[in-house]
């Protein structure tokens, strides 16, 4: 699966401003507790709502579903187990996001522990790098400045107020 930030925060930014309208609770649902085991990769469906000008820019006019894996049990036929990640596991990840209140935490599985957060009214459109250095915890996030794109005619849904406890999500995306 392609996880990295220039392509997974294009599409959980706009699932969350569009197709969820700015309710974290229900993309939470769709993107980990609906789902047997995980992902193989996240998909255009993430769109839906979307501008059409958005979605052109961010994908070409190319569609594509998002997919979970198709083979749910192990070499020796036993029910799938969802992974949960942990500093033992993590040698065959990336990155990892977390879905916080506030926005997704970026975490650069090479480098840190933790990571900048990405408000979730940032622009899906604005250039994300995918130097793992450029993600430090502490730093200012990579790529804040839109790409030239298409002026968009829709804007999207206000995002929900912070709840006063903050509830962090975390995905294998």
């Amino acid at each position: 699966m392609e996880g990295n930030p220039s392509f997974q925060l294009p599409l959980l930014l706009a699932a969350y401003q569009y197709r969820f309208g700015g309710d974290l609770e229900a993309m939470s649902r769709h993107l980990i507790d609906d789902v047997t085991v995980g992902w193989d990769y996240l998909g255009t469906d993430l769109l839906d709502r979307a501008p059409q000008e958005l979605l052109a820019a961010l994908t070409g006019g190319e569609p594509w579903s998002s997919h979970q894996p198709e083979n749910l049990f192990a070499f020796d036929g036993s029910p799938p187990v969802r992974m949960t990640v942990t500093p033992h596991n993590t040698s065959e990840l990336e990155w990892g996001y977390v879905l916080h209140t506030e926005g997704i935490e970026v975490i650069s599985l090479y480098e840190q522990d933790r990571g900048p957060l990405i408000g979730w009214t940032t622009s899906p459109l604005s250039p994300f790098s995918d130097h793992p250095a450029k993600w430090q915890p502490l730093g200012p996030p990579p790529g804040q400045t839109p790409r030239t794109a298409p002026a968009l005619t829709t804007t999207p849904v206000a995002a929900s107020p912070p709840a006063t406890a903050s509830r962090s999500r975390a995905a294998r995306l």
